[in-house]
């Protein structure tokens, strides 16, 4: 009877440590760079051993793409939560403020990771592999909005690939400003560009 909220509290925890890591790790990395930070120097920031690291995480890149999952996660869900009826831009932009909203909250932490992310080749390629699962699954929440197969209409996959290309760009610029332009509204001016081109309601033909 007890089995399910005991592994609820087990979960809990080893996410409390995830996200002791990730946090550790963000920091030392802001400091001294992707490549001069080693495993070692982010556990011992935690009093942790690396045998203990390894059950949580299989290398400093997965620490920091860590932090992106739950607002990844989130993000879906928000668009998934959307009136049906709600046109696909405006039900894209809902969603994306899951991350735009983690600029204003904490500007200072979240401008570190997105740099990090950004000038960092092998974090920016993790990011484009979230990126790009995160592409699937809103394509196909897109989808079922529209009444259409994913598989057979290319439609909502390019308008959840054009949508994350719109946020990356005005994260881009935003982290280029040092934070001081607002992101809310670099995105809003990129998706002014591009509401036309997310528009499921037209002949595909």
């Amino acid at each position: 009877m007890n089995a399910a909220p005991t592994a609820n509290i087990a979960e809990r925890k080893r996410q409390l440590v995830r996200n002791e890591l990730a946090l550790a790790a963000v920091t030392l990395l802001a400091d001294q760079g992707f490549e001069e930070t080693t495993v070692d120097q982010i556990v011992a920031a935690v009093g942790m051993s690396r045998r203990t690291f390894s059950r949580y995480f299989q290398s400093k890149e997965d620490v920091v793409v860590h932090l992106l999952a739950g607002a990844g996660a989130q993000m879906c869900a928000e668009l998934s939560a959307r009136p049906d009826d709600e046109p696909p831009a405006p039900a894209l932009r809902h969603a994306l403020s899951v991350f735009t909203s983690l600029c204003d909250a904490d500007p200072d932490r979240t401008l570190h990771v997105s740099r990090l992310i950004l000038d960092t080749p092998a974090l920016l390629a993790r990011f484009l592999e979230r990126q790009s699962q995160w592409q699937a699954e809103m394509g196909g929440i897109l989808a079922r909005r529209a009444g259409v197969e994913p598989d057979a209409d290319l439609r909502p996959a390019l308008a959840a690939g054009v949508a994350l290309t719109a946020f990356q760009t005005g994260l881009r610029r935003w982290v280029d400003s040092d934070g001081t332009k607002a992101m809310d509204e670099l995105v809003d001016q990129a998706f002014a560009m591009i509401t036309p081109a997310l528009d499921l309601s037209a002949d595909p033909s």
